[in-house]
């Protein structure tokens, strides 16, 4: 049974000029010790799947229809209270802005110890021994002078493992990391990676990792979906979506990467732009901008076929 699994997660807005829905039907699961990678352009639906997989939706967003279950558990539907502790606990959040995340008013120790606490029982020596080591293991240099410190005495990426470290602390079955090294220079990163899948490795964890860095994705996740325009494109081991792509969108944000190997004089790119919420194409939401699209495209819109390897919301691979 799959720690994660996510089953036809759909967002809605409501807005004056009707319902916008920004999540359409999206499945994946995640097994225990599995980086499942999501990646696609900005507005594709990566955040809001985080939110709404934690109960974080803002308001008017609303969860239209769905399920999410931990562990074979249904939490999608549990009262506010319970949701929260199984967010403490169960589930580690990483967001991109770690002034959301940290409270100003009190020491970076204090948040974590007590996060410790909380949640694992930890006496007082016990969860500041630890807490010093997990600053050690994101990076924070002489944490233990820094262990006292205020979050608005940190730099901005330093803040950002502050962060990392107590979404990590009460050691979550599930991480779900949002652009988690956006904000951090290289060797960082490769820290923070490294972590990531030493976490997955020791202890089982299973991380959601939302970045738009495929680079990211190819160092660290072990299967990867693509989102656009609030679905799942492609899905399917790293390897085989990077070098075996199925779907027209996934062959275009693979060709736009920089390779090493081979020099070009311009990266490809894919003509268009991602459709507003209020002005989703009717059929395959791709097919306005896509250079393999056949009448039936923009008339029915395609679910995740079998496609070698991966799977694909895409007309080409459908059998009859």
């Amino acid at each position: 049974m799959p720690l994660l699994e996510v089953r036809d997660l759909t967002v809605e807005f409501p807005t004056r000029r009707g319902v916008l829905r920004a999540l359409d039907r999206i499945s994946f699961t995640i097994e225990a010790g599995e980086v499942l990678g999501v990646v696609g352009e900005s507005g594709a639906g990566k955040s809001l799947t985080g939110v709404a997989i934690v109960g974080l939706l803002e308001r008017p967003g609303r969860i239209a229809g769905g399920e999410v279950l931990l562990d074979g558990l249904r939490i999608d539907n549990l009262p506010a209270e319970k949701l929260r502790r199984i967010r403490g606990r169960r589930i580690g959040m990483i967001f991109q802005d770690p002034l959301t995340t940290l409270n100003p008013l009190y020491t970076i120790g204090r948040q974590l110890t007590e996060t410790m606490q909380t949640h694992l029982g930890l006496p007082d020596a016990e969860a500041r021994r630890r807490a010093l080591g997990w600053l050690d293991r994101v990076g924070i240099p002489a944490a233990a002078q820094r262990i006292d410190a205020y979050p608005h005495e940190f730099s901005g990426g330093q803040r950002q493992r502050v962060v990392i470290a107590l979404a990590l602390c009460a050691e979550p079955a599930l991480v779900i990391a949002d652009e988690p090294t956006t904000a951090l220079d290289v060797s960082i990163q490769a820290q923070i990676i490294t972590l990531l899948k030493e976490l997955t490795r020791d202890h089982g964890t299973a991380v959601m990792l939302i970045t738009h860095d495929m680079g990211v994705i190819a160092e660290t996740a072990d299967r990867v979906a693509v989102m656009y325009a609030g679905r799942v494109a492609e899905i399917g081991p790293v390897a085989d979506v990077i070098r075996h792509a199925a779907h027209p969108y996934t062959e275009g944000l693979m060709a736009s990467i920089p390779s090493l190997e081979h020099r070009v004089e311009r990266l490809r790119q894919i003509d268009g732009s991602m459709p507003r919420l209020d002005a989703v194409p009717s059929g395959c939401r791709f097919h306005p901008r896509c250079p393999r699209a056949f009448a039936r495209c923009a008339n029915e819109q395609p679910d995740l076929l079998a496609a070698g390897a991966t799977s694909a919301a895409c007309w080409l691979h459908a059998h009859g």
